[in-house]
């Protein structure tokens, strides 16, 4: 990360947990003075657009560049006419805007300081097929309490289960640090961990694997170390709880579209639909950008790419850096493809269904949404027709899988999991097939970029990025974007943005004096 003080929040925060710490940036002047750098940034999802917004800020001179026609990254929309004739706006389906987001948060705030695209949903509910169901509109939010208070709620503790838990190896939870979880916990899955401590099966399955399955793998792929600190900002780091919010109109509209005006304002030139073929060093200073046959000069580099366009592009890039950090971007891989299917259906679901449900036991369905219930141009489309608009999700869905199979066996357990779904005629459907997110195994921390390449005028951004930060997903993508402009800006001599993040260790003296009885 940029050269920064920590301290504990003592300004206004942007949640309400008392012990977020302020990340500052190296001391400089205020802007720049003259006419600023120019800058490109390859990428145009939340990590390039976090980047080009601290950078154009403070006076540089941004291009972004992005190979698709639209802003967003794993969170663009795009539009498409249904089968009725409406117009609606496809993505790639629901993602929760968490409170501790502090730094995603921050950025949405350029567009709206009040963050109004937002609803907040009353519940996080989870389902498994054997009939268990879990809450978390009741759990406390505050450590540890908010541990404590979901085994108490949970139907998937029993006393037995917890009597048999070995407490000993479950210490590193209680104070949890970046870098040194990697360094202890990325050599074991999520899975091994979990059966290490003897975490409750019922209680694995319900509550643990929805965490390692928003990294689009599965537990036995996934490093521990992820699924720790996982815990850590939801449970144990953090006083914001595990509510959310999610934006009241499709992503275009209510993100992505807005900031982007407001990027124009600061001058910042958007270039979509435009893929960034290589990236050559000038002899005279600087780098060359190919671009779709175009050429242009600037004076720094922002990589924002998810895996595979960075893997390719530095490939085709053999000056940067050197051969052992090229080697290990070529090490670098995906996780296993996932499915979103949206469904417009010809009458509502039961009027009790939440906006969102996490799921265990139905084969692949991970999780359900209502998109009517909080998204208005879902809504605008159920109360014109009386009908619904429902969206499935299959995270790490087996490669070999047949796909039209898959996508029938997840309407199937939509069946199940809603049966009032069984009589409703799909007025129309789309599959979307993704497989671009970032693995992260077990043992591949040491292969992944940090945002600072040894060159000082090419940085790193994305949820792939190494930031020695208590973050992750969207959040991971958002602060490192920010930390990607604050290195360029601090070689420059310019102060850069103060970042939030959770706690970066143990919230109290006794939870980290425990900790170190760890074995």
């Amino acid at each position: 990360m940029t050269s920064a003080t920590s301290t504990r929040s003592r300004a206004p925060r942007r949640g309400r947990d008392r012990q977020a710490e302020v990340l500052l940036p190296a001391a400089g002047r205020e802007r720049f003075t003259h006419d600023g750098p120019r800058v490109a940034v390859v990428g145009g999802g939340i990590a390039g657009l976090a980047a080009a917004t601290g950078l154009a800020e403070r006076g540089a001179h941004v291009t972004v560049y992005e190979r698709e026609n639209a802003l967003g990254g794993r969170l663009a929309g795009w539009q498409t006419t249904l089968a009725d004739g409406s117009s609606a706006t496809m993505s790639r389906g629901f993602h929760a805007f968490f409170r501790q987001y502090y730094n995603l948060r921050g950025l949405l705030r350029r567009a709206d300081s009040g963050l109004g695209m937002f609803t907040a949903l009353p519940d996080y509910p989870l389902q498994h097929s054997g009939g268990m169901y879990d809450s978390f509109a009741k759990v406390p939010r505050t450590p540890p309490w908010s541990a404590v208070g979901f085994a108490a709620l949970s139907p998937t503790f029993g006393w037995r289960d917890m009597a048999r838990m070995d407490p000993r190896a479950a210490l590193p939870l209680l104070d949890v640090r970046v870098p040194d979880v990697y360094h202890q916990l990325d050599s074991t899955s999520a899975h091994d961990f979990l059966a290490r401590i003897r975490f409750p099966e019922a209680a694995h399955h319900l509550a643990f694997e929805v965490f390692s399955r928003s990294f689009f793998a599965d537990p036995r792929k996934l490093s521990a170390a992820e699924l720790v600190l996982m815990f850590h900002i939801y449970f144990l780091g953090s006083s914001e709880g595990l509510l959310f919010d999610v934006p009241d109109d499709p992503f275009p509209q209510a993100l992505w579209e807005p900031l982007a005006t407001y990027l124009e304002g600061h001058g910042v030139k958007m270039r979509l639909g435009t893929s960034v073929d290589v990236v050559k060093t000038d002899p005279a200073g600087g780098y060359r950008i190919m671009a779709d046959g175009d050429v242009d000069h600037f004076d720094a580099t922002v990589l924002a790419l998810d895996t595979a366009g960075l893997r390719s592009l530095v490939a085709s890039s053999p000056q940067l850096v050197d051969d052992a950090w090229r080697e290990k971007i070529s090490r670098l891989r995906t996780a296993p493809p996932f499915l979103v299917s949206r469904l417009w259906l010809d009458r509502p679901v039961h009027a009790e269904r939440s906006g969102f449900l996490g799921t265990s036991g139905y084969a692949s369905l991970d999780n359900v949404s209502v998109l009517d219930r909080w998204e208005g141009e879902a809504g605008r489309w159920a109360a014109r027709t009386g009908g619904s608009v429902v969206e499935l999700h299959a995270y790490a869905v087996d490669p070999a899988a047949d796909r039209m199979a898959e996508q029938e066996r997840l309407v199937a357990q939509l069946h199940r999991v809603y049966p009032e779904t069984r009589d409703a005629r799909i007025v129309d459907v789309r599959h979307e097939w993704r497989s671009d997110c970032p693995l992260f195994p077990v043992g591949g921390y040491e292969d992944r970029p940090a945002v600072r390449t040894g060159d000082p005028t090419l940085v790193m951004a994305g949820d792939l990025v190494r930031t020695d930060l208590p973050v992750a997903l969207m959040e991971r993508a958002a602060t490192s974007g920010f930390l990607a402009s604050n290195a360029l800006l601090e070689h420059w001599g310019v102060r850069g943005q103060v970042l939030w993040t959770v706690p970066r260790n143990g919230r109290s003296r006794l939870m980290r004096l425990l900790a170190g009885l760890a074995p």
